[in-house]
């Protein structure tokens, strides 16, 4: 497993400049987050599916939308879209708590389980809606999306935090990440690199 760790930290190098979030991607045991079948696989840099038609993402992916939400270590996240825990595991690392919301139920608690078996603490799941965010939780400092749709969800743009930001995939034509941030000035949009995400529901 640790040389499996190495070669995917030298994969995501040219395209990650935050140590930061290199240092979670290796801290994070991404062994414990697919299905036993698929164990050999955790750490090649490509998508696994993990059931009920959802995916555990490319770990380029995840570390590229950790890298834009710029967290300094103190920040309460929203992450919607838990799938198999993967992603919120890795906030957790760079973040303060992170709250992380999955439609499905059975995979809520099977994500429970990989969070527990990689001593993840500071993650608290939910199921719901995760377009409608947790109001009653929010500001957040950082947002993620780990679904693509048409537009980002009002709901989740209004709980983002005086000089938080969020990141999703969003679907125009093409699927891309946008990153969202609360400025003095308002919400200011950028467009990046393209991605493939499922959709969000």
């Amino acid at each position: 497993m640790r040389r499996g760790r190495e070669r995917l930290l030298a994969q995501l190098r040219p395209h990650v400049a935050d140590e930061h979030v290199l240092a979670a991607v290796h801290a994070v045991p991404r062994d414990r987050f697919v299905p036993p079948r698929l164990v050999r696989e955790a750490w090649d840099n490509v998508p696994l599916p993990i059931g009920s038609g959802q995916t555990i993402s490319q770990p380029l992916v995840v570390a590229r939308m950790c890298e834009l939400l710029r967290l300094r270590g103190d920040e309460r996240v929203l992450d919607v879209g838990t799938g198999s825990g993967y992603h919120a595991a890795i906030l957790a690392q760079l973040a303060a708590h992170v709250w992380s919301v999955e439609r499905h139920a059975a995979l809520s608690a099977q994500a429970a389980e990989n969070l527990a078996a990689a001593e993840v603490r500071n993650v608290t799941l939910l199921v719901g809606d995760g377009a409608r965010g947790l109001p009653e939780t929010a500001p957040f400092g950082g947002i993620n999306i780990a679904a693509a749709a048409a537009a980002i969800p009002p709901a989740l743009q209004e709980q983002l935090a005086r000089g938080g930001r969020l990141v999703a995939p969003v679907e125009e034509g093409e699927q891309r990440l946008v990153v969202i941030e609360h400025t003095a000035r308002g919400f200011e949009r950028t467009t990046l690199e393209r991605v493939r995400f499922v959709p969000l529901i």
